[in-house]
């Protein structure tokens, strides 16, 4: 075991004027998955987060229920951590950035950013809606943009073009609230300047962030970096800059100064509970203490102001600077944008009404790759995969083991023979591969290694039978349920981050109280079984037919929203004639007698990495794990049907095993995958399914 670490882990804070949805919660599972790994492995790990209160939007909705604004975020405070517990998601504090601990902070941080020269005062021209009498926040404004001309976009940036501007240089501006034309009046405002931080951040953001994030916002230092405005006139709920009457931090600035917020909270609980006593102080001292890592887990849409204005403000206030900044990509449903008109934009309540927690968990968990790109929750797929690995090849080792022990052996394990022992250790060596997906965030490897430690015990317990057994040789019939249960045990183990609920369900079947990753190494040997709980049921279409049914919005009422607040860009759909009109015979090849096809040598691989080869406009580089084979490098010409090859990674494919090596200008190519279809159209690579026996073509 390495050494323990301490580590602080937040995500982003959700706004208070919507619920959650299955488009957030691919941030807060997997930030979830990651904390409590590292607490399995014995490391000191605060995942801490907060509701974003603060901002117009709030303001405007609480006038409209007739309410105030502190008892609006107090019931969505309420809701959101129902939502998140429900989902197993578990925050070691979920706070609150309407906060004096936030408000102190960020008073704190203002003085230190003004003693650095960061702050200046400029007079600029800002739209104002005389209708609802109040100067109008970016996203309080639609209009053409100015850069490629595309209608009905926001007043910061265009989802169209990706440009990014002030909301004054909009066409045709239109107050979203009450759709009136805004005027442009002057307004005095603070703002922080970056460029006098130019040379340290564009050190920083490559430090700290991936390839691809950072050459993004490094584009943006070519040129000065721009003074960003901190500051909204009244009125406006949020925190009142010091020293002025009107004016007020814009909800960036106090939100994420609001992790240290939620922080200085939790330590201030620790400090009672540990004795200390007193009042709760605004105390930070974990943050800054340079043997802690800080990691922060944020959707693609947000770099900006986390990799950017966040980082320059912590610099100017003297504060640590996050360690890493994890950033995910947008989620899609059945590869387009979430959509209500489609049920397709699915509230986290809405779910959990329908299904299992559990079962979307295990789903994000098999989809997540640690990666910016999108991913998809295929509907159809979720239900497969959920039935197929989850219940029928991983738990299904449980089931059958623990009924069989309980009903016709008095649910007392056996001893471990040679061959037993020889299988733990296979699913035991798997364990700092396991480790190192966790950690790299490459959750959807996790369930592959996962998944074959389940197919060695699966096969063992096939093989041995014990359903026949038991009937003739009792105590053999024993030690076959006893390798086959400390084989789910250990699966278990690994599981627990990824399901914490199912995994003390297997704990209690153990009759064991506590879990840590060292826990694998120990084998239970003529100890008796707890009662048997299920641990997850098949999934039925029909559940989510309800939940799709339910989630459905008329057109009229809905619009089309996406995760976060940026709209991911709809997927192209790729046309079965490949452009309209009647379809297109393709001609069939020459025949092959059967003795030629018996030539084939068909095999199963797990793409360990599919990627684009550069330079060619069709190939694909793939690297299978082939089992007793070992690993092989494929090439394949269907870039065409995957423009997100990445989304192959993990999944099993069926490939030609001896065909001969094809020496390529880019590589040597060890087998051929199998693809149904021409490159482009609707087919796809070939997949078994462990439920039929056959295959599935997968586009």
């Amino acid at each position: 075991m390495a050494e323990k670490r301490k580590i602080i882990v937040t995500s982003a804070l959700p706004y208070a004027n919507g619920d959650i949805h299955l488009g957030h919660l691919v941030e807060y599972i997997q930030t979830d998955f990651w904390v409590r790994f590292q607490k399995l492995r014995g490391h000191d790990c605060v995942y801490v987060c907060a509701d974003d209160t603060h901002g117009t939007p709030i303001m405007i909705r609480a006038r409209k229920e007739g309410i105030a604004p502190e008892e609006l975020i107090a019931r969505t405070h309420a809701i959101h951590l129902k939502d998140f517990t429900d989902f197993q998601v578990s925050f070691d504090n979920y706070y609150s950035t309407n906060a004096p601990e936030n408000k102190a902070l960020s008073e704190q941080f203002y003085a230190a950013m003004e003693k650095s020269g960061g702050i200046t005062k400029k007079t600029t021209p800002q739209l104002y809606c005389e209708h609802c009498k109040m100067f109008l926040p970016d996203r309080f404004v639609k209009g053409t943009c100015p850069k490629c001309g595309a209608p009905h976009q926001y007043g910061d940036s265009c989802d169209k073009c990706g440009s990014t501007y002030a909301a004054e240089e909009l066409g045709s501006p239109v107050c979203t609230t009450c759709g009136h034309t805004p005027v442009v009046k002057d307004s005095e405002h603070l703002y922080f300047e970056l460029e006098p931080q130019h040379e340290y951040l564009e050190k920083w953001i490559p430090e700290h962030t991936t390839s691809d994030v950072s050459n993004k916002l490094l584009e943006w230092f070519q040129e000065p970096l721009r003074g960003w405005c901190i500051s909204r006139a009244a009125p406006y709920f949020g925190f009142r800059i010091p020293g002025y009457d009107d004016k007020y931090f814009y909800v960036w600035v106090d939100a994420p100064i609001g992790y240290l917020a939620s922080l200085a909270n939790w330590q201030a609980k620790q400090a009672k509970v540990e004795g200390v006593g007193g009042e709760p102080t605004v105390d930070v001292s974990m943050w800054n203490d340079p043997t802690v890592e800080r990691y922060h887990f944020i959707g693609k849409d947000i770099i900006r102001f986390h990799c950017l204005f966040w980082p320059g403000m912590l610099h100017a206030a003297g504060f640590e600077q996050p360690n890493k900044i994890f950033v995910h990509g947008f989620l899609t449903v059945n590869g387009e944008k979430m959509s209500k008109s489609k049920g397709t934009f699915v509230n986290a309540r809405t779910y959990l009404d329908n299904l299992p927690p559990e079962a979307l968990r295990y789903y994000y968990a098999a989809k997540l790759g640690g990666t910016t790109d999108d991913m998809d929750l295929n509907l159809a797929d979720f239900v497969q995969r959920v039935n197929s690995d989850l219940v029928g090849k991983i738990t299904n080792i449980a089931s059958r083991s623990a009924q069989m022990l309980q009903k016709k052996s008095d649910g007392k394990l056996g001893a471990l023979d040679d061959e037993g022992k020889a299988l733990l250790e296979q699913c035991r060596a798997a364990s700092e591969t396991i480790a190192k997906f966790y950690e790299d965030r490459r959750f959807n490897q996790v369930v592959v290694e996962i998944c074959r430690c389940a197919d060695l015990a699966n096969e063992y317990f096939d093989r041995k039978e014990p359903w026949k057994l038991i009937k003739t040789d009792v105590e053999a019939a024993r030690t076959v349920l006893t390798v086959a249960l400390n084989a789910f045990r250990i699966l278990a183990i690994y599981l627990k981050p990824i399901l914490p609920v199912y995994a003390d369900k297997a704990m209690k079947l153990f009759d064991e109280t506590a879990w840590t990753w060292d826990s694998i190494h120990t084998a239970l040997e003529n100890v008796t079984l707890g009662a048997y709980e299920y641990l997850a049921s098949r999934i039925d279409a029909k559940q989510v037919e309800a939940m799709v049914a339910a989630a459905t919005v008329k057109p009229a009422d809905s619009g089309e929203v996406a995760h976060e607040s940026r709209a991911s860009k709809n997927k192209e759909k790729v046309e079965k004639t490949g452009g309209g009109g009647e379809a297109k015979a393709v001609p069939l090849k020459p025949e092959i007698a059967f003795g030629d096809f018996e030539k084939l040598d068909l095999r199963v691989g797990v793409v360990e990495s599919c990627e684009i080869v550069p330079k060619s406009a069709k190939l694909l580089k793939f690297v299978l794990d082939a089992g007793s084979l070992g690993k092989r490098t494929i090439f394949s010409g269907i870039r065409g049907a995957y423009p997100d090859p990445a989304a192959l990674v993990g999944k099993e494919v069926v490939f030609v095993a001896n065909l001969a090596p094809r020496k390529m200008s880019v590589g040597v190519s060890e087998g051929m995958i199998l693809y149904a279809g021409e490159p482009g159209t609707s087919g796809g690579v070939l997949m078994p399914t462990s439920e039929a026996g056959g295959g599935t073509v997968v586009s």
